[in-house]
């Protein structure tokens, strides 16, 4: 992970895509402090709110919209952090019906030059369903800086 870290810090990307909490120590993961929670949005169709509509990870080189959420599959995400460093910031928030908005599936931090992004999305069933919206979204987030 230091070797990573300083990848980041040099001007690089890092997606970490959701851990489970089996064998994690504090602040293994991240640059800065993150805890990982057992909290998932199991509903594929739940509704998504944009919480830095601005942010890059939402706007360049795909401008993402709600039609990007449609069509996925199975789930939304899984592990969410429910503590973060206040260097992320919380892109979406996404909930169950009937539940808590939760606001950990797509967090996004500066590290020196680059990017630390730590996600819970469920990228692993959208992308091999070739879900459109999900490419566009992974295309934003591996050209942050960029």
């Amino acid at each position: 992970m230091p070797a990573l870290f300083a990848y980041v810090e040099a001007g690089g990307n890092v997606i970490a895509q959701y851990n489970t909490l089996a064998g994690l120590s504090a602040n293994w993961l991240a640059p800065f402090h993150l805890r990982i929670s057992r909290d998932r949005v199991t509903d594929e169709r739940a509704p998504v709110t944009f919480l830095a509509p601005d942010h890059p990870a939402l706007i360049t080189p795909n401008r993402i919209t709600q039609a990007d959420f449609e069509g996925w599959v199975q789930e939304r995400g899984l592990y969410f952090p429910d503590q973060w460093d206040d260097r992320f910031t919380a892109i979406l928030a996404s909930g169950d019906p009937g539940e808590t908005l939760l606001r950990g599936g797509l967090l996004v931090a500066r590290h020196g030059k680059g990017y630390f992004v730590y996600t819970g999305l469920a990228w692993f069933r959208q992308l091999p369903e070739g879900v459109p919206g999900a490419y566009r979204m992974f295309a934003n987030l591996v050209s942050l800086g960029k």
